[in-house]
């Protein structure tokens, strides 16, 4: 396994600066979380990783070897699991992991003791001779990741792995994620900050090309340990909860609202201060709630508090 360093990295398209001198280090065995917003530079950085695009300027090691000076094709030592993976319908996952293995020559009987080992880690050993036309988004997830690790990587580039599925099928994906770090050093970009809180180790945290914080995940919350709010309201008061929640936005004390259901979550900068706020408010719109907490800040807080995406 492999650490990543990547410095002063650089990719303008057009007017746009997609990486503005982007510095990371991805420790070797580590499932690296990599957050940012929507048009953050997530994608454009795993695509110059995976060779698949070229950086304007900048350095990319891995472990000693700066393979922006030395030409070496990186592809060889590393898997690529793309937002949208598309696959042969027609084939079987076994014909199509065969098909991958040929791809990166391996010789036939390595192919099929690998084809053998994937098709049992992704869970897809009695789907072995399906057509995948009929799988599902989390099989299809599955067999993704399979796929990537084909060849051995060294490291496993994972953009938005678990997006686009229903909670049945991230939680196979995530499952199968978490096994992985004894293998190869794995970075996953991702919106979804409770699954990256999950099953990743270190955090990075990105906005508009450059890199804001990375740290251990525990250090990070612990650096921004900040307790947050919760509330949870009365079902009377379920007509008031769409102008209740633009109100708490606009209060000086409060970083983030999120709402699940009757419950409100607040990201804060004071509880002390918040606390007061929200029910001087609730008081004076007639707003009643069933339970006031204190909770220990999450990290969708930090990425709120940090990025800005609420303020």
């Amino acid at each position: 396994m492999n650490s990543v360093k990547i410095e002063d990295l650089r990719k303008k398209y057009g007017n746009v600066n997609a990486l503005d001198g982007l510095n990371i280090q991805v420790d070797s065995g580590s499932v690296f979380g990599f957050l940012g917003p929507n048009g953050a530079g997530k994608t454009t950085t795993l695509r110059i990783l995976a060779g698949l695009a070229q950086a304007d300027s900048g350095s990319i090691f891995f472990g000693s070897e700066n393979t922006s000076k030395s030409g070496t094709d990186q592809k060889a030592r590393l898997g690529y699991l793309p937002e949208e993976p598309a696959f042969y319908g027609w084939m079987s996952p076994r014909e199509y992991l065969d098909y991958v293995g040929k791809i990166f020559k391996l010789e036939a009987k390595e192919r099929q003791l690998r084809v053998d080992q994937l098709l049992e880690k992704s869970g897809l050993k009695e789907a072995a001779k399906r057509r995948i036309a009929g799988f599902s988004r989390g099989m299809r997830q599955r067999l993704g990741i399979a796929q990537a690790l084909m060849n051995h990587p060294s490291l496993l580039l994972l953009d938005e792995p678990v997006s686009a599925l229903d909670p049945a099928g991230r939680k196979e994906v995530l499952e199968m994620i978490e096994g992985l770090s004894s293998e190869c050093t794995v970075i996953m970009s991702s919106h979804i900050l409770a699954d990256v809180e999950r099953v990743c180790d270190t955090v990075g945290i990105i906005n508009k090309g450059k890199l804001i914080t990375q740290a251990k995940k525990q250090d990070l919350l612990d650096r921004y340990a900040i307790p947050a709010l919760e509330i949870t309201t009365s079902n009377g008061s379920a007509s008031l909860m769409p102008e209740w929640k633009l109100r708490l936005e606009k209060l000086p004390a409060i970083t983030g609202v999120t709402v699940e259901g009757y419950r409100f979550h607040l990201a804060v900068k004071d509880v002390h201060t918040s606390q007061q706020e929200v029910m001087q408010d609730a008081l004076h719109h007639n707003v009643t709630f069933e339970k006031l907490e204190v909770v220990k800040p999450s990290l969708e807080d930090i990425f709120m508090q940090l990025t800005g995406s609420l303020k």
